[in-house]
């Protein structure tokens, strides 16, 4: 993989987006435990990212990019939660799942791709 790709840069702003996240919860909506979790997981996808192009073998890259995609449902979940229990509006909400189903889109063509390189 390149440097400068695709699912990197995403990966990271949608980290940098999760953390501000994370701040406004705490500091304005005062939420201690929800927002935990998807700045856990949302931070987790670009570092899965990272490590999977730093990845010893094709495996190791198709296994840390499944990673990634499994932390990406997990922040959707925590995200849908968040809006449905009203501490994001839907406004807030449904601009952060879209960039998490973009997520979800490239790294699961990434996924599908690899696998059958792998296989093939």
């Amino acid at each position: 993989m390149k440097e400068d790709n695709v699912i990197r840069e995403k990966g990271f702003a949608f980290a940098l987006r999760m953390v501000k996240l994370y701040q406004y919860l705490v500091k304005e909506k005062k939420e201690f435990v929800l927002s935990k979790q998807v700045l856990r997981s949302g931070t987790s996808i670009g570092a899965n990212v990272e490590e999977a192009i730093g990845g010893q073998s094709k495996k190791d890259f198709l296994s840390k990019m499944n990673i990634a995609y499994k932390e990406t449902r997990e922040t959707h979940y925590w995200l849908r939660l968040l809006e449905a229990s009203s501490f994001l509006g839907h406004t807030q909400a449904d601009s952060l799942l879209q960039d998490c189903n973009e997520l979800l889109k490239l790294l699961g063509s990434i996924c599908k791709t690899t696998k059958f390189k792998i296989t093939n």
